[in-house]
């Protein structure tokens, strides 16, 4: 199949021995009671196969709603699936998953939610320190807390639990090209994604809604390290298209974001980046 016949939100790519395995979120419903994750393995970014179940959540007592945001890492020889799910208490979080393989199947690696106790989360995606320690970098949703944050917990080295509190790192206001909040207005936060560019600097990649469109913003570490502060750059995207990654295909830099942010019309887009070494720009 084509990439433009792939219909999901969120999409995610993990590159092993030659291969594309793309993940993301089933878009039927926004997401929600899907049963689970699927992944579409290409050799050229262009031509896919069909869709391969890697976890049935349903199996798992996992697809009371959301299912969103799959992204897949390899750590220590096995493979770990983070993703959000609705938790018994009705509250959102993002539980780790494990399998021998990228094509799964995945199985619960956490014991529930990874990210705190009482909050409203999604998104999780992991940050592995130059140290070697494991972070998740998560979003405290605006649904609990009307003005979204970016935030990050430090994990056990077996990546099953937290190993301290979690840190808030940004607002989705702090940027300077979103407006002053206002009070009962929501503000959004979602898709973070960590990567270090050639000269070891350290960018995030977040979404928000600049101007009331989805778009895929910039943000990059004065420290050089998750612990930040985090200073925003300019966005990538501001015409509808968002929570996006970075990964390398072969000698380039690509970036992927699902298009349009409308249920069942998205699509997984790809676009080269070119590495400035203090930050990233879309190849003219």
């Amino acid at each position: 199949m084509k990439l433009s016949d792939i219909n999901i939100r969120d999409p995610f790519v993990l590159v092993e021995n030659g291969t594309y395995y793309l993940y993301g979120t089933r878009a039927q419903n926004f997401g929600r009671n899907t049963g689970g994750f699927d992944v579409y393995l290409s050799k050229d970014l262009e031509t896919w196969s069909d869709p391969l179940p890697v976890f049935d959540s349903a199996s798992y007592g996992l697809n009371r709603e959301v299912n969103w945001a799959p992204e897949v890492h390899k750590y220590k020889n096995n493979y770990f699936l983070f993703a959000t799910f609705t938790q018994e208490n009705g509250l959102r979080g993002t539980y780790a998953l494990i399998a021998d393989r990228p094509e799964g199947p995945f199985r619960p690696h956490s014991d529930g939610a990874l990210t705190p106790d009482g909050w409203e989360c999604l998104d999780g995606t992991l940050y592995v320190a130059k140290d070697g320690k494991p972070y998740l970098v998560f979003c405290h949703e605006h649904t609990q807390i009307l003005n979204g944050k970016v935030c990050y917990v430090p994990l056990k080295d077996d990546l099953s639990a937290p190993a301290g509190e979690a840190v808030d790192l940004f607002l989705a206001t702090d940027p300077y090209y979103m407006p002053s909040p206002v009070e009962g207005e929501h503000y959004v936060t979602d898709g973070p994604f960590l990567f270090r560019t050639k000269d070891g600097t350290l960018l995030m990649i977040w979404s928000t809604f600049p101007e009331g469109r989805y778009a895929q913003c910039v943000a990059r570490s004065v420290s050089g390290e998750i612990q930040g502060p985090f200073e925003h750059l300019e966005p990538l995207i501001t015409d509808d298209g968002g929570h996006g990654m970075i990964f390398r295909d072969g000698e380039k830099l690509m970036l992927t974001f699902h298009r349009p942010n409308v249920s069942l019309f998205e699509r997984p887009v790809f676009c080269e980046l070119t590495d400035l070494g203090d930050h990233v720009e879309l190849r003219k």
